[in-house]
């Protein structure tokens, strides 16, 4: 008897409890979709004797909207579309091919219930760039120098996320001879850069039988197969033309952290698509992150969104 008492007393509580509970209505409110969306640009340097501005090739673009939550803009740099994620609607965008160029730039707004409201604008901008002797010097040799990927370091190849802010494979790196099994043309690919002083011009040939490569559409090199594992392919070897162009990660002269590694901020970009150099990237553009008479260390934008891929090299022996 006294337990069921108990029982009456604990269910006319809960009742008590539950007709005390009012009920909540949830809701988004009105779903309006971005208005009034706007690209802002302004050219760094320009002025009437620059209209295409100081040849920095740095634009800061500003993107406002009503209602928008947040943004993504694609700048119109490269062949694809590839939408960055822009919370502010701000950033300064340093465009890198030499020359005057015209760029689309395009700016989604998103607004509440997944709304989205999409603006297209160009831009016009001017990329001059000298590289500093002592690059040029280290890598070519002021005439021509051959390097091959330095097979007795740790970490002469890594992953890491491609960005300014992490300069380093912090998500793997190779240990000595880690791909002489699976990938030897990984080691015996030879890069020769070459400084052609008559005209003021770079060029790069690669000799090997074999190209270390990722396959199908994940590599630009020619005769690459459609579809297979990472590993070394039939390769007849090529010769392009090179420009140093600074670099477009952004990424500082000065490590913000110590465990870093410095960027000169220059880059290396070659020109059309049947060479690499170390690994056969969809990228063209290589960032110098240190360069010496006798070691280079690069970045090259890897072949999945964010990462990037890091080698290092050494002067071929005689």
């Amino acid at each position: 008897m006294k337990n069921t008492y108990k029982a009456f007393i604990g269910i006319a509580a809960l009742i008590l409890v539950l007709g005390a509970c009012k009920k909540q209505d949830y809701t988004l409110g009105d779903i309006v979709a971005p208005s009034n969306l706007a690209i802002k640009t302004v050219v760094i340097g320009q002025d009437a004797a620059n209209p295409n501005g100081n040849g920095s090739g740095d634009v800061q673009i500003t993107i406002t909207a009503d209602h928008a939550l947040s943004y993504k803009v694609d700048y119109g740099a490269g062949s694809n579309v590839n939408l960055e994620y822009l919370p502010t609607g701000v950033k300064t965008k340093k465009y890198t091919t030499l020359g005057t160029n015209t760029y689309r730039i395009t700016a989604v707004a998103y607004g509440k219930g997944g709304t989205s409201t999409v603006l297209t604008k160009e831009v016009t901008v001017k990329s001059t760039f000298e590289p500093v002797a002592q690059i040029v010097t280290d890598l070519t040799g002021n005439a021509s120098k051959t390097w091959v990927v330095d097979k007795s370091i740790a970490a002469h190849m890594g992953v890491g996320p491609w960005n300014a802010g992490s300069i380093r494979p912090e998500w793997w790196s190779a240990g000595v001879n880690e791909k002489l099994v699976c990938c030897p043309c990984f080691y015996t690919a030879t890069f020769t850069f070459t400084k052609v002083v008559a005209t003021n011009s770079y060029s790069l040939t690669v000799v090997t039988d074999n190209a270390f490569t990722k396959t199908g559409a994940l590599t630009t090199l020619p005769g690459i197969p459609a579809s297979g594992d990472e590993g070394c392919y039939p390769y007849a070897g090529g010769t392009s033309d090179f420009a140093f162009v600074p670099a477009s990660s952004g990424a500082p002269l000065t490590p913000s952290i110590p465990a870093n590694s410095p960027s000169t901020q220059t880059s290396i970009m070659l020109a059309g698509v049947n060479t690499y150099l170390g690994y056969g990237a969809t990228q063209k553009e290589y960032e110098i992150l240190a360069v010496t008479p006798t070691s280079l260390y690069v970045r090259v934008q890897g072949t999945e969104t964010g990462n990037a891929w890091y080698l290092k090299f050494k002067v071929a022996s005689k």
